[in-house]
């Protein structure tokens, strides 16, 4: 039997209620294409690109856009040489490009948190999933202990880190991506009775703003920032294992790509 990207999708999306406007799309890339090779990444980074070539797959499976904006725009860039390269690349090359985005997260648990979770090695802590955060008891440890555990187990550089590094930490919420706003994290310190928050990303004048006036006055909050491809990552990891495991005979890679910044 030929695979084929529409086989894959399908399987891949099967049961998931998808929003009427989703980022989720096969472009470029025929439906029907033989698959002769998959590689799942967090973005089809330049460098994720290459590597798909160099192993002879000619299916990418990203959860971020290709051209650096959520709804994959391009216009505005029509005219730019970095992305008339890539274009041209992925023009010639062949390839399909599938963004699995919506639907990892909408299916339940969501993907990337479990993705995330299996790689920190806290699915057994987990006591509620929900839909843009999942609640967590964790065995007591320091922020600063937290932070050290969570570099190791992702295998990644830094992290950042707001409120009082010794604080005790159990009730922790997980929040993936671009969740780490105020409006979706803020509430949960006091609702969910948490000590830490581990997010993606968020605006720096929202959440980490409050976890420092909380600290000020005493009231011992903690506040990590993995990064959105640092907390995204592992969910897409997972995901190829997963292929691998549905598709025995066909060669299925996961690609890492380095940190996008560096620390100096």
């Amino acid at each position: 039997m030929i695979i084929t990207p529409k086989l894959i999708i399908d399987q891949l999306t099967a049961g998931i209620p998808m929003p009427a406007q989703t980022v989720d799309r096969l472009k470029p890339g025929s439906p029907q294409m033989e698959v002769r090779g998959i590689v799942t990444a967090f973005s089809a980074s330049q460098h994720v690109i290459e590597q798909a070539l160099a192993l002879g797959a000619n299916f990418i499976i990203t959860h971020e856009g290709v051209y650096f904006s959520h709804q994959d725009h391009q216009e505005w860039l029509e005219h730019d040489s970095v992305y008339r390269q890539k274009a041209n690349l992925i023009a010639n090359a062949g390839l399909g490009i599938y963004r699995f985005h919506d639907g990892l997260h909408r299916s339940k648990p969501d993907g990337i948190m479990e993705g995330l979770l299996h790689e920190l090695e806290w699915q057994s802590y987990v006591t509620e999933h929900r839909t843009e955060v999942s609640i967590l008891t964790i065995p007591v440890m320091e922020a600063e202990a937290v932070a050290a555990y969570v570099k190791r187990k992702l295998h990644i550089p830094y992290v950042r880190i707001a409120g009082k590094l010794s604080v005790s930490c159990a009730r922790v919420g997980i929040l993936v991506g671009y969740r780490g706003s105020g409006a979706a994290a803020i509430p949960l310190y006091e609702q969910d009775n948490l000590d830490l928050i581990i997010a993606g990303e968020g605006p720096e004048w929202e959440t980490p703003e409050y976890v420092r006036d909380a600290a000020r006055q005493g009231n011992n909050k903690a506040l990590i920032m993995l990064g959105h491809a640092e907390s995204e990552t592992p969910g897409m990891k997972l995901l190829a294992e997963r292929l691998s495991a549905a598709y025995p005979g066909l060669p299925v890679h996961f690609i890492k790509d380095q940190p996008v910044f560096q620390v100096v």
